[in-house]
């Protein structure tokens, strides 16, 4: 099996992993909202790219009181409604495009903080399952699936409370593999060593203590200061950057392959 996260609007290298003939695990992430190396995405074709390299700053900086002065400047630029048209429409685009790059190999999809589940899911090609939370098979592995991003002040769509997602990892049980979008509360695994911020969960990490699942992949850290971490038995490993990298990672049921 293969194993991608953050693809962000990657269609073309993820049309080329879903043409390898093996089953996929997507782990969120899968529209390009807003590209914080090159300004790019969504946001940048509604606001255009120096507002958005204005927003990359205050965001960076967890400035929330700039953030949200910043998106009141683009309000007062253009008509609310127009505004949430264009962003709508666009973001149906995204999902249409990078849906139908998923087309014909089988697939597993859960959801990021990005993501519009809503929106991911109707545009899903019938080959492939929406999880948000849930266990299946794949190549005779039990591989429990929990999307969803931690809680931020952004409060946007993909993001799920703690609480929550304690609930569903509990409903999931003991499993060979999780997959989850986000990582555990574990600083080297969950600190963007760039952007300098720290988005670990807490219940993902309670649930590795507990269960010990072999394997644990993840995303949404895309440039973590270790890629792999021990937690007890579980491996754990950051699938990566799909968007820069344009390679899924392959499940192997040895630590050296990882």
């Amino acid at each position: 099996m293969l194993i991608v996260s953050d693809v962000h609007g990657a269609v073309d290298a993820l049309r080329r992993t879903f043409q390898m003939g093996e089953p996929v695990v997507v782990l969120g992430d899968l529209i390009n909202y807003i590209d914080y190396r090159t300004a790019d995405g969504i946001l940048a074709d509604v606001a255009g790219h120096d507002w958005v390299a204005g927003m990359i700053v205050h965001r960076t900086a967890e400035d929330w009181d700039r953030v949200s002065a910043h998106w009141n400047i683009l309000r007062e630029q253009r008509e609310p409604e127009e505004l949430r048209r264009e962003f709508e429409s666009r973001i149906e685009q995204a999902y249409v495009s990078i849906c139908a790059a998923m087309a014909g190999e089988k697939a597993y999809v859960t959801f990021g903080n990005v993501d519009r589940p809503d929106r991911l899911q109707h545009h899903l090609p019938a080959s492939a399952s929406f999880i948000q939370s849930g266990v299946v098979e794949v190549d005779g592995w039990s591989f429990g699936i929990v999307g969803g991003g931690v809680p931020s002040r952004m409060g946007v769509p993909g993001e799920v409370a703690d609480d929550v997602l304690a609930e569903r990892l509990a409903e999931i049980g003991s499993v060979d593999i999780l997959g989850t979008h986000v990582p555990p509360a574990i600083p080297q695994l969950s600190l963007d060593v760039v952007a300098g911020t720290n988005k670990g969960s807490q219940p993902v990490l309670d649930y590795l203590l507990e269960h010990q699942p072999r394997f644990h992949y993840f995303g949404d850290i895309h440039q973590p200061q270790a890629v792999s971490w021990r937690i007890g038995r579980t491996l754990c490993r950051n699938v990566g950057y799909f968007r820069a990298t344009g390679r899924p990672v392959r499940h192997v049921d040895d630590a050296a392959g990882l």
